[in-house]
């Protein structure tokens, strides 16, 4: 499974922990900002829309190639979309004394 997340993920099932090395590319996805006219503490108040996803690997049908992406890439493609994963990095997840997210017991599609 290709990594498209800047950092190392680890998965980790019964069997033992996989990691999968960042690749090098990294999906992206473009955000649109609107100001909803509020401002809260002194700052405006702006609701996010995405745009379009960028840096999947595709197969020559157009199917992204299993990869594991960040929740907010993810978030962003379409409902059904096939071989698209991010960690789950809720209540699962195996985080260190820190807090810090160390492994994942589970994916997340759309």
């Amino acid at each position: 499974m290709l990594n498209l997340t800047p950092h190392a993920i680890t998965l980790r099932t019964p069997a033992g922990d996989t990691t999968f090395p960042a690749s090098g590319q990294v999906a992206r996805v473009s955000t649109i900002s609107t100001p909803v006219g509020v401002v809260v503490a002194g700052v405006r108040v702006v609701r996010n829309t995405y745009g379009p996803v960028t840096g999947l690997v595709r197969d020559p049908q157009g199917v992204p190639l299993p990869c594991i992406v960040s929740g907010m890439v993810l978030a962003a493609l379409p409902a059904g979309t096939l071989n698209v994963y991010a960690p789950a990095t809720g209540a699962t997840a195996i985080r260190d004394e820190r807090g810090q997210v160390i492994a994942v017991t589970e994916l997340v599609a759309v």
